[in-house]
């Protein structure tokens, strides 16, 4: 868990309230606009947390409803059944890279902020950093990421992690599921004539 947001990526975040009427189909737009559009990268989701910790139970049901869906378009890691932790982080994204050629990988976790921001997701460039608010030395994960800001950081995180209310949490993991199954149905298919000719396109 990513127990803090980091101050200077505020601003390049996509914030999006989790129970919007709108909020999967926003999260799904906000997705395609960032991920690349013609590509041989595969797309990874990575989804990060355990069930031992209610708050840090985010990443795996967001995995787990997303296994359910069965994607076309897109790879996930982190399941209930199969949680990527602290633990065997390392050691599955090693897993990932023998298994996927140069991936294109977006890291979901779980986050504390201001009570205001609770209920949030936000969508940001560049990597999550799993363990960074209990100087944890765990690796950065993703291209971009996608986290869900489940309760207030600031005094004794690990027993506010411990007592966030589980509604929430799925509250928050449906609505980043469906705004990644959403997104899956639009992504268009990877066409290899594409691929080629955007080749041709830099050797010119």
């Amino acid at each position: 868990m990513n127990l803090k947001t980091n101050f200077f990526d505020r601003r390049s975040k996509t914030r999006i309230i989790h129970d919007d009427d709108q909020a999967s189909e926003n999260l799904a737009e906000e997705l395609l606009a960032a991920i690349p559009k013609v590509t041989s990268r595969p797309i990874v989701f990575v989804c990060i947390g355990t069930d031992r910790s209610t708050g840090d139970s985010l990443g795996p049901l967001v995995g787990t409803l997303l296994e359910e869906k069965e994607l076309k378009s897109f790879y996930v890691y982190g399941t209930l059944d199969e949680p990527i932790h602290a633990v065997n982080l390392a050691e599955k994204l090693k897993e990932i890279h023998i298994k996927h050629v140069d991936p294109f990988i977006i890291g979901i976790d779980a986050c504390l902020g201001r009570m205001k921001n609770v209920g949030v997701i936000q969508l940001g460039h560049g990597p999550v950093k799993p363990g960074a608010g209990v100087n944890k030395e765990l690796p950065a994960v993703g291209d971009i990421h996608i986290t869900g800001i489940v309760n207030v950081s600031g005094f004794m995180e690990f027993f506010v992690l411990q007592n966030t209310r589980l509604n929430l949490v799925m509250k928050m993991a449906k609505t980043i599921a469906g705004g990644i199954y959403e997104a899956s149905l639009l992504y268009p298919k990877q066409r290899w004539n594409d691929l080629k000719w955007l080749d041709e396109e830099k050797t010119n």
